[in-house]
Formats: C-alpha cells, structure tokens, sequence
C-alpha cells in the first residue's frame, strides 16, 4: 500500500509541476525552478543526513564544485550549458568519495566540524587559481534561452529543466534507500557496531554516502549557476551549507518527500519572503531591520517555531496528522526511534 500511496503522490508532484507554470507569472516560476533545484540538493544531503546519520555542514561547497564544473565547461570550453550538468555531478561526486574516505574516521561534532572545512578550503582554492575561475571577480555564463527548437520564456524553459532534473532524481533516490544499500545506511546510522557485527563494512558504507550526496549536490549547483548566469566565490557562501542542512531539519531528517517542504522553505521563507518579513516588521513595530543581524533574528525566530511546531519536521507533522493524533501535544511530541518510524529515517519508501 505504501507504494501505491509513494507511486500515486509522484503522480500529483508530476501533475502540479505541469501546471505551475500556467498559473503563476513568469517572475514566480523562475523561483519555483529553485525549489526544483534545491529539492535535488536536499534529497542527497538527506542519503547521508537523514538515512545514513552522518551530519554534513559543506555540501554548499559541492553545490560549488557543481556550478563551477558547468561554468568552466561553457565559458571556457564552447560546451552546451545542458550537456555539463552529469558531468558537474560525476565531478562533484567525486569530490566526495575523496572526502569520504578520510571522513570515515569521523563521527558525531568531530565530522561536522571536519565538513565545515570543506566550504572554507573551496572558497580558498577559488581565490588562489583565477585564471581558471576567475578569482574574486568570477565568470559570467550565457543568459537563460530555451534550447532544442522550443520557443518559451527563458524562466519556463529553465523551470522545466530544473524540474525535469528533480523529478528523474527524486524517484531515483526512493530506489537508493529502499534496497539493501539503503538498509545498510539505516543500519550503519542506528548502530555502527551491529552493522559491523552483520557483515557490514561501515567504511564503505558512509564513503558511498558521501559519493551519492554530492554528486546530488553537484548536479543541483549546475543548475543554480545556470539559472543565475553568474559565479564567483561569494555565490556559495558557507552559510549555504548550513541552510541546506536547515532544509532536512525542517522537511524531516530521513524523509524524502519532507524535502519538499525544505526545499520550500530554503527558497520562499529564507531566501525570497525573508526580506518582506523584515519590512513589515519595520512598518508595523518601526524596526530598525536593516541593522546588521536584523534577519538573522527574524530568520532564527521562524525556524524555532517551526522546530516548536513539528520537532520531526513538517514530514512528522502530516505523518501524525494523519494517524489522527492532532493535538498539540502530540504535535510538539518527538517520535520515539523505532526502527519501524519513518520519521526518525528509517521508513522504506
């Protein structure tokens, strides 16, 4: 039955993204291509987040990796923006499995603080070779076209991209943790010494993780500099890293359809509402809210009354909606880690 529901929800995200973009102005659906696009981060962050346990604070980086790999491709290289984007993955995916290896020595706040090294050596390495990507200045892509005979408005072309992308790897990320690999990440996540017990080379395991992720992450960040023409050091800041962590929080750590809802939340509460709160607020209680922090305040008070609301993410929340335990209390109520509990990540999609 769970299938079904799984197969039948993919049918109505496929549905809504059609008729999105003929409903909304072309403005809006140039941000829903983000949403698309930082769904695809999410749901590989999410592999080594979510099912595998392993917390990440420089996946932004890989997002990097990614836009830089397709801007260097087409800028420097004559190739068509479309075509780069596997490869800014496979090149991505690559940085990770490299990080992964040394990683696997890592657990808990030592591999998060190993992670948060990761944006800090990128940004570097961008600085230091500018003839390859152009230093603090960056490079400029071509501005968005359709392509392939299709004649559309430059924000639908890129929106159906994204999504085209996000829908191809969503479904494949419902195979990834589903089959014996992905009860190796839960495995490894509740227990790394049952795992190894079992057979399990848990080295492997997080390494692969690793791999998965960002070669998600690579594949979104190709997108994302296509769709903002430009990049450059400042692009992919080391606070990206710690919003799209922010992203799995909110969703539902080891939920994929929670990353909907993340994905939602990185694009319209932080990144595109974030400024029209804060001008409300200075019209309504006369804020000074351009001080410097002022949106980080308001930022930070939105994410505690989402975590207040729904501790699981917004993916619990619907899950206890659901069960018809809608009281507040079981709302606010963390789920107890059963292995049998979706929403502690160990669901089978």
């Amino acid at each position: 039955m769970r299938r079904w529901g799984n197969l039948i929800a993919f049918v109505i995200l496929v549905a809504a993204v059609v008729v999105a973009p003929f409903v909304f102005s072309h403005y809006r659906t140039y941000q829903l291509a983000f949403v698309g696009i930082y769904l695809t981060a999410l749901v590989g962050l999410n592999i080594l987040t979510g099912f595998t346990g392993q917390i990440s604070l420089g996946h932004g980086a890989f997002m990097g990796v990614g836009a830089y790999t397709t801007t260097i491709l087409v800028v420097d290289h004559g190739w068509r923006d479309l075509w780069t984007i596997p490869l800014a993955g496979v090149v991505a995916g690559a940085c990770g499995l490299l990080f992964g290896l040394p990683a696997t020595r890592f657990a808990g706040p030592y591999l998060a603080l190993a992670t948060f090294a990761i944006p800090l050596s990128f940004i570097g390495i961008l600085k230091r070779f500018p003839e390859l990507t152009g230093g603090n200045i960056g490079k400029n892509l071509p501005q968005l076209h359709s392509e392939f005979g299709v004649h559309a408005n430059p924000s639908v072309w890129f929106y159906f991209v994204c999504w085209a992308v996000a829908l191809v790897m969503f479904p494949a990320a419902f195979f990834i943790v589903r089959g014996r690999f992905g009860r190796s990440l839960r495995a490894v996540r509740d227990s790394e010494i049952a795992s190894t017990a079992n057979g399990i080379s848990t080295a492997s395991v997080k390494t692969a993780a690793f791999g998965i992720s960002a070669f998600y992450c690579g594949v979104a960040g190709a997108l994302f500099g296509i769709g903002i023409t430009y990049v450059n050091p400042d692009t992919f800041p080391i606070d990206l890293s710690i919003l799209l962590l922010t992203g799995i929080v909110v969703g539902g750590a080891g939920s994929l359809w929670g990353m909907l809802f993340g994905a939602l939340f990185v694009e319209f509460i932080r990144i595109s509402w974030g400024p029209w709160l804060l001008d409300r607020v200075s019209s309504v209680h006369h804020v000074n809210t351009h001080a410097p922090g002022s949106g980080l305040v308001v930022y930070g008070a939105i994410l505690l009354a989402c975590l207040f609301v729904a501790p699981a993410g917004v993916a619990g929340l619907v899950r206890r909606l659901a069960t018809g335990k809608s009281t507040v209390a079981a709302w606010t109520k963390p789920p107890r880690a059963t292995p049998s509990d979706p929403a502690t990540g160990a669901e089978t999609p």
